[in-house]
């Protein structure tokens, strides 16, 4: 599994950095980039809260 940021949609609110920093940040231009290609079994709790916060619905998971 993957986490997608789609950068057309994404406003550079940073609910996702602000809820998972290590796997996100907010990049210079203010649009989020994910920090990680494939999720971690580990990590995919955390991840799906961060997809589930952010407000415009710029972030997805999607099967590798």
């Amino acid at each position: 599994m993957r986490v997608v940021a789609d950068r057309e949609r994404c406003e550079g609110h940073g609910m996702c950095e602000a809820v998972a920093p290590t796997l996100f940040r907010v990049a210079d231009d203010g649009i989020t980039e994910p920090l990680v290609d494939t999720v971690a079994d580990a990590d995919r709790q955390l991840i799906a809260l961060a997809v589930d916060s952010c407000p415009v619905q710029a972030l997805r998971l999607q099967s590798s």
